[in-house]
């Protein structure tokens, strides 16, 4: 940790959150970490779930072998425009922390994550907040929110709020909200930012959820929205349709 500062950056990851989401999910079969980086949440999944099959989404080389030394099966592939490689409905829980700030194409993610993740299936999601209170006070006084800057690798910014919307909009009444927590509280010391995490969750630097998806069949609706609300945004919604040519 930088010496300069007296916040605990690692709390930003959330992996007592992600620890606690574990132990509460029924023995999961398949599960998938999307930007599994070091493995770090998968090996949280495997303390509590030891005989589950663990996948990984990982496109930086350097944390790929990694993964597979530790027995993950990894692909490579590029989540804003790649095919997850499973089949409709085969995965039980999904992960994606600290990876969705990181992207512009979130229909398209979110919609590969709803066609693979099975019917009572769990969705993990952490994200920087953009409403934190040291953001708030940052924009009080006419400053850039630190978890999303123009020179930085952040694209997105999320509320608690924005989130549960953004899933709504995308598979309407298709995802429950199970749980929902705060990591860190800036400029504070450890122990006072957890507290304050605890209290004022909304306000915290990272914010987590546990979503299950409904029984609900999901007819492409996170793919439909950007053409029918027509986004003025070159959104990713799969590949062009090949004309039909008539004789």
């Amino acid at each position: 940790m930088n010496q300069k500062r007296k916040y605990s950056k690692d709390l930003n990851y959330g992996r007592a959150i992600i620890d606690k989401f574990c132990q509460d999910i029924t023995t999961p079969i398949k599960v998938l970490d999307i930007g599994a980086g070091y493995g770090t949440d998968l090996s949280i999944v495997q303390k509590h779930h030891p005989v589950a099959q663990l996948y990984a989404i990982e496109a930086f080389i350097s944390f790929q072998q990694n993964l597979k030394d530790n027995g993950i099966t990894v692909y490579g592939i590029d989540i804003e425009k790649g095919v997850l490689p499973f089949e409709d409905n085969s995965i039980d829980l999904i992960i994606c922390n600290q990876i969705l700030e990181h992207c512009k194409e979130i229909w398209w993610i979110c919609h590969e994550i709803t066609r693979v993740l099975k019917p009572g299936g769990t969705f993990i999601i952490g994200v920087p907040n953009l409403a934190s209170f040291h953001n708030r006070l940052l924009l009080l006084i006419g400053k850039q929110p630190t978890c999303i800057k123009n020179n930085s690798a952040h694209v997105r910014g999320y509320t608690k709020n924005d989130i549960i919307k953004f899933l709504n909009t995308g598979f309407p009444s298709g995802y429950q909200l199970e749980s929902f927590y705060g990591s860190n509280f800036y400029p504070f010391p450890r122990r006072i930012a957890m507290l304050l995490a605890k209290i004022f969750p909304k306000m915290a630097v990272g914010i987590f959820f546990k979503f299950t998806k409904s029984t609900k069949q999901y007819n492409n609706e996170f793919l439909n929205y950007p053409r029918s609300n027509k986004l003025q945004t070159n959104f990713y919604v799969g590949p062009p349709k090949k004309p039909i040519h008539e004789d």
